[in-house]
Order: structure tokens, then sequence, then C-alpha cells
């Protein structure tokens, strides 16, 4: 399990490219709305949640990711893009 701030969890997602939502989602074979509910979409019509539970608070309140392994993924595409 990971906890961060809402906002510092916005603020790896807003650093990714166009397209990553995709990519996370066909590279990990799950549907793009989980991978945007992760982090902070409200698409459940199609998407289901993904194990991620916010605590309202300062600096966008807690997050609780039960599964790191989208975030994890998430943070190896932009060390790419770092060229690290």
């Amino acid at each position: 399990m990971e906890v961060m701030t809402f906002n510092e969890l916005r603020r790896i997602k807003d650093r990714l490219p166009s397209g990553s939502m995709q990519r996370i989602a066909d590279d990990l074979n799950i549907n793009v709305d989980v991978v945007r509910n992760y982090f902070g979409g409200k698409h459940y019509a199609s998407g289901e949640t993904a194990g991620i539970h916010v605590e309202k608070g300062p600096d966008g309140g807690i997050v609780s990711l039960d599964d790191t392994t989208i975030l994890d993924y998430a943070l190896k595409l932009l060390k790419e893009l770092d060229g690290e």
C-alpha cells in the first residue's frame, strides 16, 4: 500500500505525456477508465475503481493506494522521459 496526498498523485499524472493513460491501460491490459479513475477521474460508467481511497484534507487529502501497479508504471514512464 502506498500513501500520498491527492495533489502529489495529480502532479504525477500531469507530468505524463498525452496518450499515457491509454498506453498504461494497453500495457497492463486494463480498461483505460480504470487508469483515469486511479488518477482521480470519475469514469465509473465504463471503468471500475482501482483501489484508491481518498480522505479529504489539506493538499487535496490523503490517498491510499491498495495496488501500486499503475503508479509504478507511470513512474517508469516518467523515468524514461527523463532519460534515466
